[in-house]
C-alpha cells in the first residue's frame, strides 16, 4: 500500500488511501493491561475480527511531577503502537490532554491544581503551557508512527466530548495547533455524546458520536451538522464501569449484538468502548460526583468481550460471528500497480520487500480466452477466475485457456515462491512473483491488486476470524486445529496423508512445505516447540484435504534410492 493519502473523510465512507475503508475498532488501553499480556489481548482482539486498536494516552501517567516523564516498560506507549501494527491493527491514537476514561481528574495530573488560578481544559496560561511541555514530549514519539510515515497510527482523536464542558472557544482550535505544529498530519477526529455534538467541533475536524442505545435522532443529529462525510460511533459503550458501593453494570450481550449490528447495517464505522477494560491499578480510578460524590472501583472489567483477566466472553464469541461478514482478504492490505511487480519490489516490511511464501495478483478480465504466462511466472501459479480454479503456470505449462464471458471477472494468480536457486551462474536471476508481463489473447493484463502472503508469525497472528468449517469448504484456504499435549512434549513428526500442497504452521511457527508428491511425507516437530496443554496447528492448503493430521513417532522420508 502506498502512502501518500492515508484515512480520508471526502465522502460518505472514509477512504484508506483511496480504498473504501470501515473502521471496526476496539479500545484496550496498554496502562490497564501488563505489558506481558498486550500481545495476548491485541492477538485476541485482532481474531474477533477488529481491524482498529483505541488507546488514550493518560497524561497524569506520563508525567508525575513536573519535569519527570515515563514512557518506559508499562508505559511504553511506541512499544504499544509497533506492537499493534506488528499483530496487524490500524490505530485511532487518543491523546488529549484531557481523557476522561474513568481515571483520577480524567487523566489530567493532579499537581495542576497547586495553581490556585487554574483553569482545566482552556487556554489558560498555566494550563495552556503545560500542555505545551507535556506535547513537547509525547509528541514526536508518534510521529513516526503515523501511517503517512509507515506507522499503524490513521487518525488522532482531539481532546475528549469537549461538547460537554466547552468552557473556552479557543481551547479546542489550539489543541490541533498543538498537534499539527508538533507533526500531527494524519486525518483529526472529535468525539461527543448527543449533548456536546454541537459545541465539540472545530473547522476541519471529523465529529464522532458516542452511545450505548442507537437513537435515531442521534444519526439524524450527525448527519444534520455533518452532511456527506462518514459517519462513526467513536464510542460505543459494550458495558459500563462501576462505583464503590453500587452493583456491578451490565449490558445484556443481546442487546449489544443487536446495537452493533444495526450500526454496520447503516454503513457507519465502530469503535467498541471497552473491548478490554482491565485494571485500575494502583490509585488510578476516578470518581463521579452527580447526584453524589462516588469513588469508583479498581476493577475495569465494564463487561467488555474480553473480561479483566482477558477471557472469552459470550459477547465476544457473536461479535466475531458478526465482523466475519464484514472483512476482505485476511486482513492484508492491497498494493495497486498497473503493471505486475515482483516480490522483492514490492513496498511490505520496511521497504525491504517480500522474501518467502506467496503474492496474489488479481486484476479484472472481460473475455475468455487463451492466457500465457512465458516465463514469468517464478515459480508455480494457481489461477482463478472469480475464485474457481481453472489451472496451473510452472515452468512446464505456459498456456491456459480462460472460459468464454465478457462481464467483468476476477482473474487471480496465486504465485509461490518454491525457493531460489543457490548455487551456480543463475543467481541473479531469483526474483519471484510475477517477473514480466501475463497475456491474455496476446495483450499484456494491467491494473493490478496485488497482496503479499509472507506468511510470517505477524501474518499468522493477523489471520481472523476464524469460522467453522463448512460443508464444502474452499481453497486454498487456511484451516486451524488444536492439539493438547501432557506434561513435557518430546519430539514428533507431522503427517498430511489426506492433504495436497500447503504450509504448517505450529502456534505461529512455520514449520516448512507440505506436498503429496513426496518424498518426504512427514514434518519434524521438535518438542520445544509444543506446549505442554494446548498447541495451535494451522495449515495453509492450497487444493485438497481430509482435514486430518496425525502425530507420528518415526520419520517418513519417502522411496529412498542409492547414490550413484
Amino acid at each position: 500500500m502506498s502512502r501518500r493519502v492515508g484515512l480520508s473523510a471526502n465522502s460518505s465512507q472514509f477512504t484508506l488511501e483511496g480504498e473504501t475503508f470501515r473502521i471496526l475498532g476496539g479500545s484496550i488501553h496498554y496502562f490497564r493491561v501488563p505489558r506481558a499480556y498486550w500481545r495476548d489481548r491485541l492477538m485476541k482482539m485482532k481474531a474477533c475480527g477488529i481491524n482498529t486498536l483505541t488507546t488514550y494516552v493518560p497524561w497524569s501517567l506520563h508525567q508525575p511531577e513536573r519535569g519527570v516523564f515515563h514512557f518506559q516498560t508499562e508505559l511504553d506507549l511506541e512499544a504499544y503502537i509497533n506492537l499493534a501494527a506488528e499483530v496487524g491493527l490500524w490505530v485511532i491514537l487518543r491523546p488529549g490532554p484531557y481523557i476522561c476514561s474513568e481515571l483520577d481528574l480524567g487523566g489530567l495530573p493532579s499537581w495542576l491544581l497547586r495553581d490556585g488560578s487554574m483553569r482545566l481544559r482552556t487556554t489558560h496560561p498555566g494550563f495552556a503551557e503545560a500542555v505545551n511541555t507535556f506535547f513537547d514530549k509525547l509528541i514526536p514519539k508518534v510521529v513516526p508512527l503515523q501511517f503517512k510515515k509507515g506507522g499503524p497510527i490513521i487518525a488522532v482523536q482531539l481532546e475528549n466530548e469537549y461538547g460537554s464542558f466547552a468552557m473556552d472557544n479557543t481551547y479546542m482550535p489550539f489543541i490541533k495547533e498543538a498537534l499539527q505544529s508538533r507533526g500531527i498530519n494524519e486525518l483529526l477526529l472529535t468525539s461527543d455524546n448527543h449533548e456536546g455534538l454541537k459545541e465539540g467541533g472545530v473547522t476541519g475536524v471529523i465529529r464522532t458520536v458516542n452511545l450505548q442505545k442507537l437513537n435515531q435522532g442521534d444519526i439524524k443529529y450527525l448527519n444534520a451538522i455533518q452532511p456527506n462525510s462518514p459517519m462513526m460511533v467513536m464510542e460505543y459503550w459494550t458495558g459500563w464501569f462501576d462505583a464503590w458501593g453500587d452493583l456491578h453494570h451490565v449490558l445484556a450481550q443481546e442487546d449489544m449484538v443487536s446495537a452493533v449490528r444495526e450500526i454496520l447495517r447503516r454503513g457507519m464505522s465502530i469503535n467498541l468502548y471497552m473491548f478490554h477494560g482491565g485494571t485500575n491499578f494502583g490509585f488510578m480510578s476516578g470518581a463521579l460526583t452527580n447526584p453524589i460524590y462516588k469513588a469508583l472501583i479498581t476493577s475495569y472489567d465494564y463487561d467488555a468481550p474480553l473480561s479483566e483477566s482477558g477471557e472469552y466472553t459470550p459477547k465476544y464469541h457473536l461479535l466475531r460471528d458478526l465482523f466475519s461478514q464484514y472483512h476482505n482478504l485476511h486482513q492484508t492490505y492491497p498494493f495497486k500497480s498497473p503493471t505486475p511487480v515482483n516480490m522483492e519490489n514490492l513496498p511490505v516490511n520496511s521497504g525491504n520487500g517480500q522474501s518467502y511464501g506467496y503474492t496474489l495478483y488479481e486484476t479484472i478480465i472481460t473475455s475468455g480466452g487463451s492466457l500465457k504466462s512465458g516465463d514469468n511466472v517464478r515459480d508455480r501459479a494457481l489461477v482463478f477466475v472469480d475464485r474457481h480454479y481453472i489451472g496451473i503456470f510452472k515452468h512446464q505449462n505456459l498456456e491456459l485457456a480462460v472460459p468464454d464471458g465478457k462481464e467483468k471477472r476476477t482473474l487471480s494468480l496465486l504465485v509461490e515462491n518454491c525457493g531460489r536457486v543457490h548455487y551456480g551462474k543463475a543467481l541473479d536471476k531469483q526474483r519471484k512473483g510475477l517477473v514480466g508481463d501475463i497475456l491474455l489473447n496476446n495483450t499484456p493484463l494491467r491494473d493490478f491488486t496485488i497482496y503479499s502472503l509472507d506468511m510470517k508469525t505477524s501474518f499468522i497472528d493477523r489471520l481472523a476470524p476464524w469460522m467453522s468449517l463448512p460443508h464444502v469448504p474452499s481453497f486454498p484456504g487456511f484451516f486451524l486445529g488444536r492439539m493438547f499435549t501432557y506434561g513435557y512434549p518430546s519430539d514428533t513428526f507431522v503427517k498430511l496423508p489426506g492433504w495436497g500442497k500447503g504450509v504448517v504452521f505450529i502456534n505461529g511457527l512455520n514449520l516448512g512445505r507440505h506436498w503429496y508428491i513426496g518424498p518426504q511425507q512427514t514434518l519434524y516437530l521438535p518438542g520445544p516447540f509444543l506446549n505442554s496443554g494446548v498447541n495451535q496447528v494451522i495449515v495453509f492448503e492450497e487444493q485438497e484435504a481430509d482435514y486430518k493430521i496425525t502425530f507420528e513417532e518415526t520419520p517418513d522420508l519417502g522411496m529412498a534410492v542409492d547414490i550413484q
